[in-house]
């Protein structure tokens, strides 16, 4: 894999100073939950200084809400050791479950729209869709299509 600068392939890296800044934490936190074993750097430059990915700045992320919600950093080594564990499988099944439940939430949402929908005239209708992103239509439609044709039918 090429490392060029702050990148391993198109992956950017954190530099300490970026990471601590991005994550709301001094180098020194940065510095002592490395020592500690609760975040590790992805990989050193030639220089030696350290670099680490964006899931560093996401597990950081957790790390400072569990404090805020008063775990030690005992308990918070735990639960990340906890989360770590989960196989790819139930990951996949996780977010299965969250999307079929937001996916029901939209579903009750365009039912809710459907009868306003029906009043307006095609000219209304190609007006409210044109300010729609193109991706947002391309998502639109695959919804569709996974509600009515997709694996889980």
């Amino acid at each position: 894999m090429e490392i060029r600068s702050d990148y391993i392939g198109d992956t950017k890296l954190y530099r300490i100073g970026e990471l601590a800044k991005s994550a709301g934490v001094s180098e020194r936190t940065i510095d002592y939950y490395t020592k500690i074993g609760l975040i590790s750097p992805e990989t050193r430059t030639q220089k030696n200084y350290r670099l680490y990915n964006h899931e560093t700045l996401l597990r950081l992320e957790r790390i400072n809400q569990m404090k805020q919600e008063k775990y030690t950093l005992e308990e918070i080594r735990a639960k990340l050791e906890m989360w770590n564990k989960i196989t790819n499988e139930e990951q996949v099944t996780e977010k299965l479950t969250a999307l079929e439940i937001h996916m029901q939430q939209l579903e009750r949402e365009v039912k809710e729209l459907e009868p306003i929908i029906s009043q307006l005239q095609p000219n209304q209708i190609n007006r409210a869709f044109t300010h729609l992103m193109p991706q947002s239509l391309a998502c639109i439609e695959a919804i569709r299509i996974l509600l009515n044709h997709g694996p889980f039918t």
